[in-house]
């Protein structure tokens, strides 16, 4: 038989289990809160635990140990350092010796360009070229400008800086520096002055003659034939001339030039650039003023005419092109002109030009030592006779300078 159930029957019925389900939930959401709670006073208790542990594990590290660290990463950074400046030297090293060797070849192949010009000029003018291997060698020929009547000006030169006898052959062996008095002759060869440096010349065996006549008007032609014979007699680096009024350290004009062997068409000495003086009756007087422009203006640069130098390459420039060399009536101003519109190094050098007393004594004393000093108002030292040995005292190298020095030609 079917049950009926009253509507209040039921509702009671539902009632007792929405109770029981609100029990059951209420029991789960007590239990997780207490999980949570247990679970946080279990991490707090670890933690609390633990750091003590990680104390005890920094307290043990060894303080010898840290500094040897320490030491190993310094170590280590000087080593990367030193490998990082070892290359860069390494590789500047390569620049500098590639720059060096580059120098060279343009030396050679310029110097090679010039003999090459001269078999042919030599040549085509039906004489037989001069063998290049009979040539003397030398590092430098330097010519002393001189005139006939400088025989004492001649000796002082001989007294003070300029070696004479065994000495003057044992220099030119040795060292390879050849030095000459250069001259040409009288307009009466053989006649009294030309039999006065004959004698002389068998006495010291210090001179270069020229087939030139002499006169002070033909400096520039006189200058031209120095160099041109001077480098079919000897095969030099290079090629100085100056005047015999000029006082000179020997030593230092050969560390001087030194410094320019793997260069090709070096021109030196003192640079500068004069007045054109187009007045008639003055010193220096320049006839052809007119090719130099308006009146006043000055001269290219040159070097002055007391002393300079030129490399073995324009030396024998000058030998193949000497029948169309322009000469000015300034001897430093036409060796000027026959550079110009040549690649040549002009190299201004100071020390070409010091003055006497006290200026030279000076930069000896500063450690700067003159190549040449001379008086500038005289164009040399001013009564060069009588002072030229207080300036070789006061301004001289001391003796075995030139013999100390490491040249090898």
């Amino acid at each position: 038989m079917a049950s009926i159930f009253w509507p209040s029957q039921l509702n009671g019925e539902n009632n007792k289990k929405t109770r029981g389900k609100s029990v059951s939930v209420k029991l789960i959401f007590v239990l997780c809160i207490a999980s949570f709670l247990s679970g946080s006073l279990f991490t707090l208790q670890t933690r609390s635990s633990r750091r003590p542990a990680d104390h005890q594990v920094i307290a043990t590290i060894n303080p010898a140990h840290l500094e040897n660290i320490e030491k190993s990463t310094q170590e280590c950074d000087h080593k990367k350092r030193k490998l990082v400046e070892k290359n860069s030297v390494d590789v500047m090293g390569e620049v500098i010796k590639t720059q060096e060797a580059i120098q060279s070849l343009d030396k050679t192949i310029s110097t090679l360009e010039m003999e090459l010009a001269a078999s042919r000029a030599s040549q085509m003018g039906g004489q037989v070229a001069s063998n290049h291997s009979r040539l003397q060698k030398a590092f430098v020929v330097i010519g002393i400008n001189t005139a006939f009547s400088s025989r004492k000006r001649r000796d002082s030169l001989r007294e003070t800086w300029m070696p004479k006898g065994e000495k003057l052959e044992k220099m030119e062996k040795e060292k390879g520096i050849v030095i000459r008095f250069v001259i040409g002759h009288s307009a009466k060869p053989g006649g009294v002055l030309d039999r006065a440096i004959d004698a002389e010349n068998a006495e010291h065996g210090d001179f270069f003659r020229l087939n030139h006549v002499e006169g002070y008007h033909e400096l520039s032609t006189k200058t031209r034939l120095y160099f041109s014979t001077a480098v079919s007699i000897w095969d030099a680096e290079f090629y100085v001339k100056v005047d015999d009024d000029v006082h000179l350290n020997l030593g230092t004009l050969v560390s001087t030039l030194s410094k320019y062997r793997s260069e090709p068409r070096i021109y030196i000495g003192c640079m500068k650039s004069g007045p054109v003086l187009a007045q008639k009756g003055v010193r220096y007087h320049e006839p052809e003023y007119w090719k130099f422009g308006e009146e006043g203006n000055k001269y290219f640069r040159h070097a002055t005419g007391q002393i300079y130098g030129i490399s073995k390459d324009l030396a024998t420039y000058i030998s193949i092109n000497s029948g169309i060399l322009h000469r000015y009536a300034n001897e430093d101003v036409s060796m000027g002109s026959w550079f110009i519109g040549l690649e040549v190094q002009h190299v201004d050098e100071r020390s070409m030009c010091c003055g006497t007393p006290p200026d030279c004594e000076w930069k000896k004393q500063s450690g700067n030592m003159c190549v040449a000093s001379f008086d500038w108002p005289c164009s040399g030292i001013c009564k060069s006779v009588e002072r030229m040995k207080a300036v070789h005292n006061a301004c001289g190298e001391v003796e075995g300078a030139l013999w100390d020095s490491n040249l090898h030609f």
